[in-house]
């Protein structure tokens, strides 16, 4: 049994090609791409992946990848992969919005922590809507959709020399622009409730000018947006499902365009 040159070039893109684009979206992925996840472990779950997903794939054009434009095709499966792995990080990145607003009106601003998946800093409430969402995100097997959304993408995003269009772009975009107003949505039910207690408070010290309303207004905004995110929680479920959703259409709506 012998290949010629093509038949080697198309077996060696049919696992070196989904092997880029699945370690590009993987590397930015929460979970998969948190910093608390050896590399050697990324790497050796990009290789599986790729293993078992590569049988399935049409085969890609006999392109070298020492050439010109099998360095295309290279850059191409990064930037799909990296395209697909921002969306669904906007769908995280929505509850640490929400979770800054909510601490700036408990005051808890000042009390943060290291964010395990970016490494900056972080509120504490930041970080528990982010456990929360994880935990979510597990239980609803969305670490299982995203392998398949990248296995699936190779239908509707083949290997080539084609990119992005302006108009996929603009729309990962836009959704990137939608996690404001999703962390918003999160969010408002405790800053409507913080905004009452501030509110009040306001007419207690234009009543009674010699009160300490910083004695006395922290612990009550400090325990009232406790009790908020107690009465909230349950609430993170169908915010979850509503952003996932939303990311799946963004993927779906994905096009390439000539090079």
């Amino acid at each position: 049994m012998s290949f010629s040159y093509p038949e080697f070039l198309q077996l060696v893109g049919l696992y070196f090609y989904p092997f880029v684009r699945i370690g590009a979206m993987l590397s930015i992925l929460p979970i998969y791409g948190i910093r608390a996840v050896p590399v050697q472990v990324k790497l050796f779950l990009t290789i599986f992946i790729t293993m078992a997903a590569a049988p399935s794939l049409a085969l890609p054009p006999p392109v070298d990848p020492f050439t010109l434009q099998g360095i295309l095709f290279i850059v191409q499966q990064i930037l799909i992969g990296l395209a697909m792995g921002v969306v669904f990080l906007v769908v995280f990145q929505a509850f640490v919005v929400a979770g800054h607003m909510i601490a700036i009106g408990m005051g808890l601003a000042f009390a943060s922590m290291v964010d395990p998946g970016t490494g900056s800093q972080a509120p504490v409430v930041s970080q528990y809507y982010t456990i929360i969402a994880t935990l979510l995100f597990l239980a609803l097997n969305g670490h299982l959709l995203v392998i398949q959304v990248v296995v699936d993408s190779f239908e509707y995003l083949p290997i080539g020399t084609s990119f992005l269009t302006r108009d996929s772009l603009l729309l990962i975009v836009e959704f990137g622009s939608y996690m404001f107003s999703a962390g918003i949505l999160i969010a408002l039910p405790a800053i409507t409730a913080l905004l009452l207690i501030n509110v009040a408070f306001g007419v207690v010290t234009r009543a009674a000018p010699a009160l300490n309303i910083f004695a006395v207004g922290f612990p009550v905004t400090l325990l009232t947006g406790l009790v908020m995110l107690s009465l909230t929680t349950p609430l993170v479920l169908p915010h979850l499902q509503e952003l996932i959703h939303r990311a799946m259409d963004v993927i779906t709506q994905l096009r390439l365009t000539g090079a």
